[in-house]
């Protein structure tokens, strides 16, 4: 090959062999800068937001926070209570002094200098239980109504959170309609037995539950309580009834009736439209677990557990009304333990047919609560006459 096209291939491939290295070279500077930037650009944001992290305030609500070791009372005769009175008084939250199991947390008998409390300890380790602590100080510390048991105040120190409640005498309804067997003693005093309710009792227990129902459900901001059952309600002693344990009430923002929140209930009580797949709770929702309750109330029979029926099958409670109801059967579904004298079959007709169109299968054709509080009064001013 010619000398001279040698000398210009060389140089041709010398200068490509260099021009290619400058432009590698040039790139993972570029690279090696742009990451740089990032990564200052990056290290600038954490830095502001971390100064806004500290720097950011909680808007003031009522109630948006609980501090460490601090306690509230929302009933003037009540002085303000420490963690360490609470433990005192419970004997340290003794098993013996139990009363209740409500959600998120058991009940216990405490005794004060002030008079006998029932104060609810919520559940270290479940994190519905400070949901629960904050749904509970938004609605019982400003509800005042008489078929709805008043929360006294609240203690929190630490992990540990309890509510204060008044204390009602005569325990929960599901031990008045099913633990009606044995004579109890309480430190060391003779308790009365507990004797099947009258029809008239009964009708008086789901007039208050109604009542108080009704106050939530029109309130301002409407509250719906979404876990109405009968060991959530407490009798006084006139058998005035109180709902208890809000620990899964929802305030209704708006003039909505419904609430974004996840539905909750116990089974048995909860209306379909939660089973199928419903995810907004409602005020009808209420009134659905009303009506099971309802029906519970003059049947005797639990609606979480089927019984056998008529043929030996296992049914359940609504399935069971229902098919009564169609026979118009309906003094034959009065718990047994009510004394039938004196009492009308028109008026048994018409309780039955309250409670079923409360638990009715669409939330839509249920009556409000103030509607059948409206029709359970029609009814007694019809027995007086």
């Amino acid at each position: 090959m010619d000398h001279t096209l040698q000398a210009v291939l060389a140089a041709m491939s010398s200068f490509f062999l260099v021009s290619l290295i400058l432009f590698t070279i040039l790139v993972v500077c570029e690279c090696n800068s742009k990451r740089h930037r990032i990564d200052s650009s990056i290290s600038r944001d954490r830095t502001r937001n971390r100064g806004r992290t500290r720097s950011r305030t909680v808007p003031k609500t009522e109630f948006s926070s609980i501090a460490v070791g601090e306690s509230l009372t929302f009933d003037p005769t009540l002085n303000r209570i420490s963690m360490r009175e609470l433990i005192d008084a419970t004997r340290n939250f003794s098993s013996d002094l139990i009363i209740g199991d409500g959600s998120f947390g058991l009940v216990y008998k405490a005794q004060l200098n002030s008079g006998v409390v029932a104060v609810k300890k919520l559940a270290a380790d479940a994190f519905q239980g400070f949901r629960e602590f904050r749904a509970e100080m938004e609605t019982l510390g400003k509800i005042r109504h008489s078929n709805i048991v008043q929360i006294l105040g609240y203690c929190a120190t630490g992990r540990d959170r309890v509510l204060i409640y008044e204390y009602i005498e005569k325990g929960s309804l599901d031990q008045w309609l099913y633990d009606t067997s044995s004579s109890l003693e309480e430190d060391g005093d003779e308790v009365e037995i507990r004797s099947p309710l009258s029809w008239d009792t009964r009708i008086k227990i789901i007039r208050g539950v109604a009542e108080g129902l009704a106050y939530m459900h029109n309130l301002d901001t409407p509250i719906i309580h979404r876990d109405i059952k009968a060991s959530n309600v407490l009798l006084d002693p006139n058998f005035e009834a109180h709902i208890a344990d809000f620990g899964l009430a929802r305030r209704i923002e708006g003039p909505y009736t419904h609430v974004s929140t996840q539905v909750a209930g116990t089974m048995g009580y909860m209306p379909p439209e939660y089973m199928h797949g419903a995810t907004m709770a409602t005020v009808m929702g209420d009134v659905y677990s009303f009506g099971v309750l309802m029906l519970e109330i003059v049947t005797g029979r639990r609606p979480s557990f089927p019984f056998a029926g008529e043929s030996g099958k296992e049914v359940r409670l609504m399935e069971w009304v229902n098919k009564m109801v169609e026979q118009k059967r309906y003094m034959e579904m009065v718990d047994v333990s009510i004394s039938k004298d004196g009492l009308k079959e028109n008026t048994v007709m018409e309780i039955f047919q309250i409670g079923l169109r409360c638990a009715g299968e669409t939330c839509k054709f249920r009556p409000t609560m103030k509607e059948v509080v409206e029709e359970l009064d029609k009814i007694s001013s019809r027995n007086l006459t």
